[in-house]
Parts: C-alpha cells; sequence; structure tokens
C-alpha cells in the first residue's frame, strides 16, 4: 500500500493422503460478504486429511482493504479516494495501475491458476439489498451444471458470467467454477450457511474428495431454475415500500413496490412483467433514481 505495509490474505489447505483433485473455496471477495466467510471456515472444520483424496484450498478473505472497512469495494488512496470492484478487474495483472489489480494478478498467476482443478466462489449481495440462497453457474458445461444442481439452494440462474468476474476467469482457463450467494450482507445468516456447506460438502464427496453420502441436493428442495432477469430500477428519488420479498413468486402486472415523496404522496409504482421468483430486493427503503428496485429470476422459455 502507500505506507509500504502489506496486505495479507488468510489460507488454508487441507492436503489429502492420496493424491487427486484441488478445489479452491473463495471466500471475502467482496469486504461486506461476510457468511461467505463463515461457510469456508465451516467446511474446513469439517474436513479430515486422513481421510481425503486431493486437497481444498480455502481462502479466506481474499480482498482484505475492503474487509477492514467491511464494504464491497476496495479503498484507494488515490486521486483523494477512490474504489475498485476487484470482482471486475481478473485475471489482474502485478503490473498493473491500481493495487486491487496487482493484488489480483498475484493470486491468479500464484495461487489460482498453477493449482486449482474447481472452485466455488461464495458471495452474498452487497450492503442495502437481500438475496436468495443462489446460484450464478454456467449450465452449458456439464460438469459445472452437475456441481450446481448438488446445491440445496432456493434459485439457479443459468448464467453465461460476466467479464472479469473470478468466476468467468476460472471458467475461461477450463478451470469449473460457479458463484454461490448467501443471502443478505454483513451478517452471518446461519440457515443459508448451513446450506451451502451442505452443498460445497456435496461436490466434494461427487469429487470423491471426501468420503460419505450426499445430503440434500436442488431436486430434494425444489430449487427455481431460470435464465434472464427482469431489472426493475426507480425512475425517481424517493421512499420505497416493497409489496413483496424474496422468494415470492410474481406475475406480469402484479405491483411489486411503490415509492412515495417526503409528503407520502405516491410518485411512483413498479410492476412485474414476467412470470418469476424475486430473486434480489432493495433494503434501503430511500431510493436514488437508477437505483436497482429488485431483481426476478424467469426463464424466458415459461413466458405467454
Amino acid at each position: 500500500m502507500g505506507t509500504g505495509q502489506h496486505w495479507y490474505v488468510p489460507l488454508m489447505v487441507a492436503k489429502g493422503a492420496r493424491a487427486g483433485k484441488t478445489i479452491a473455496l473463495v471466500a471475502g471477495v467482496h469486504g461486506d460478504e461476510l457468511s461467505s466467510i463463515r461457510t469456508v471456515q465451516r467446511v474446513m472444520a469439517e474436513l479430515d486429511p486422513s481421510t481425503m483424496t486431493g486437497s481444498v484450498i480455502a481462502v479466506l478473505g481474499l480482498s482484505r482493504a475492503a474487509l477492514e472497512l467491511t464494504q464491497a469495494r476496495w479503498p484507494m488512496a488515490y486521486g483523494g479516494g477512490s474504489s475498485v470492484d476487484i470482482n471486475r478487474v481478473w485475471p489482474g495483472d502485478e503490473h498493473g495501475d491500481n493495487p486491487p489489480t496487482r493484488h489480483a494478478g498475484l493470486l491468479w498467476n500464484r495461487l489460482f491458476k498453477p493449482n486449482v482443478d474447481l472452485a466455488l466462489d461464495f458471495h452474498t449481495v452487497s450492503t442495502g439489498s437481500d438475496f436468495t440462497l443462489f446460484i450464478y453457474a454456467d449450465l452449458s458445461y456439464p460438469d459445472i451444471h452437475q456441481m450446481a444442481k448438488l446445491f440445496p439452494v432456493e434459485q439457479i440462474k443459468d448464467d453465461a458470467g460476466e467479464e472479469g468476474t473470478l468466476e468467468t476467469t476460472l471458467v475461461e482457463a477450463n478451470i469449473p467454477a460457479l458463484t454461490v450467494e448467501i443471502g443478505s450482507p454483513r451478517i452471518y445468516d446461519g440457515a443459508k450457511i448451513a446450506l451451502a456447506v451442505e452443498g460445497t460438502l456435496n461436490v466434494l464427496k461427487h469429487h470423491q474428495i471426501v468420503p460419505g453420502a450426499l445430503g440434500q441436493t436442488a431436486e430434494d428442495v425444489n430449487t427455481f431454475f431460470g435464465n434472464q432477469f427482469e431489472t426493475i430500477r426507480s425512475s425517481t428519488g424517493g421512499f420505497l415500500e416493497l409489496l413483496v420479498n424474496v422468494r415470492e413468486s410474481v406475475s406480469p402486472g402484479q405491483q411489486v413496490a411503490i415509492q412515495r415523496n417526503a409528503f407520502g404522496d405516491v410518485v411512483a409504482e413498479y410492476r412485474a412483467t414476467v412470470h418469476g421468483e424475486v430473486a434480489t430486493i432493495a433494503r434501503d427503503a430511500l431510493s436514488e433514481p437508477g437505483s436497482r428496485v429488485m431483481q426476478i429470476l424467469y426463464n424466458d422459455s415459461n413466458q405467454a
């Protein structure tokens, strides 16, 4: 950093008694997504290297600078104060023009690319919003599709990925990967963490890294699958009143939120235009123009 000090990333490695695949469990890419860290801690506590085949690498708080402030983006002193979303700069550059890009480059070149056969990247939604227990995965890859179905999550989106994210960069490097979103930011969501742990152990069992029978899977909990989001954004400023919650089913024309000004007058109404389930919603009642109100997960082949 500017003072010449270094940020360190906590790592744990469970190396099995027999050779096999190596999986990376990544947490804390964003500094306000704390259920991700507890999930990986709990998985590592379940492992017994003497019975394992292969290895598990746990990255417990990748973006240390962001974690120190419990915020999503990596803060920098440059220009009087700026920030970078490190999950848009992968694979990074060891000689890049800002610290998070260099940090990503070091981790990619020295840790992920030379060592990892598959990966799970754990997140939550960012501060101010709420999310279901959710997976982003490119289901066109059979091995990724199989991993996704091993998680007893609420919703799965068939998603080609976004350039610069860790998940997409891993997949482009022929390392099967997916992103697990564990609900709300800044807290430990015990129920969702437990299901994320169960799904992760299912993946380890499927790849014969650890022994044992599978737990609950997507089929057991009736996971909702979709391939598109309808994103509703505020058309004006004001105070949001949500009329639906995460995981609720919605239909075209259904009113999902209203917005009022300081005097209590309704200044905007928001309606769904698709059949689907609510995946993310705003928890901040004050909403600026253009802010995300909610995202509705749907399957474009099931629309009337």
